[in-house]
């Protein structure tokens, strides 16, 4: 099946593709990019920046240090405010029947990062020589070994919960108690809790800790200081984010701007 490139708000997109696997990868700048679906599946990561994903429905975030697994014909939209590196991978319908049926988010191992820069730094979106397919079978090989990740940033379905964590998103620098960010919302710390257990399956303790981590990334991408992110997000220190950074990440704040 030939591919047949379109352009839709500076993304290029396609109508169908020949194997299991088509490459996507380009420098996109902050935009949004309208809810659609096709008949594929799609690994959405981005090696650089942030992307916010709604996808059935729920919301992801997709950092570096994941992917955002999306089933054949599910719809989705999605938007960023930082300047993102695109590193997306589309799968046939039966090689997605091996992943996870519905959107999830994935690991992605070191070396499925290696695969996909080297396809971008040759431009390769469908393999063809007997060196891209091998190296696209490694890919597929990596992609049907990943696992469903645990630690992704979850959001709510009700008003009320959505209103105090964007309030929490506003006031990061701020490190208010849980009983003092109830309170302000005419509820007990226990109710909050509860809620955020039922809706985000996470306590509220770590649904912060998770945003200011998310933040991070687009923190450093607008070439904010380190001393800066650190207040900017109530970290206690610059080496409090950093080593926060280095677990999350598997690398330091600035190996990670260093890697544009």
């Amino acid at each position: 099946m030939a591919e047949t490139p379109q352009t839709d708000s500076g993304v290029s997109k396609i109508e169908t593709f020949e194997g299991d696997i088509y490459f996507r990868h380009q420098s996109l700048q902050p935009d949004e990019w309208d809810a659609h679906s096709h008949p594929w599946g799609q690994i959405n990561y981005v090696s650089q920046g942030l992307m916010h994903i709604d996808v059935g429905g729920e919301r992801f975030v997709s950092p570096p240090h994941y992917a955002v697994w999306i089933p054949p014909n599910v719809e989705h939209s999605s938007y960023s405010t930082v300047a993102s590196t695109y590193r997306s991978v589309y799968l046939s319908v039966a090689f997605s029947q091996k992943l996870p049926e519905k959107p999830s988010a994935i690991t992605v191992s070191e070396l499925l990062k290696a695969v996909l820069d080297e396809f971008a730094r040759l431009n390769v979106c469908s393999p063809s020589s007997r060196q891209e397919m091998t190296m696209a079978q490694v890919a597929l090989d990596q992609i049907e070994a990943s696992t469903t990740m645990h630690a992704y940033l979850p959001y709510p379905q009700s008003p009320l919960l959505k209103s105090i964590l964007d309030d929490v998103q506003r006031n990061l620098k701020n490190k208010r108690s849980t009983q003092d960010i109830a309170k302000a919302f005419n509820m007990t710390a226990r109710t909050l809790e509860r809620r955020c257990q039922t809706e985000l399956g996470i306590g509220f303790g770590e649904w912060q800790q998770r945003i200011r981590q998310m933040r991070v990334f687009e923190e450093l991408d607008a070439g904010l200081t380190i001393q800066q992110i650190a207040f900017e997000l109530g970290y206690s220190s610059a080496s409090a984010l950093i080593k926060m950074f280095r677990r999350v990440a598997g690398m330091t704040p600035e190996q990670y701007r260093n890697r544009k």
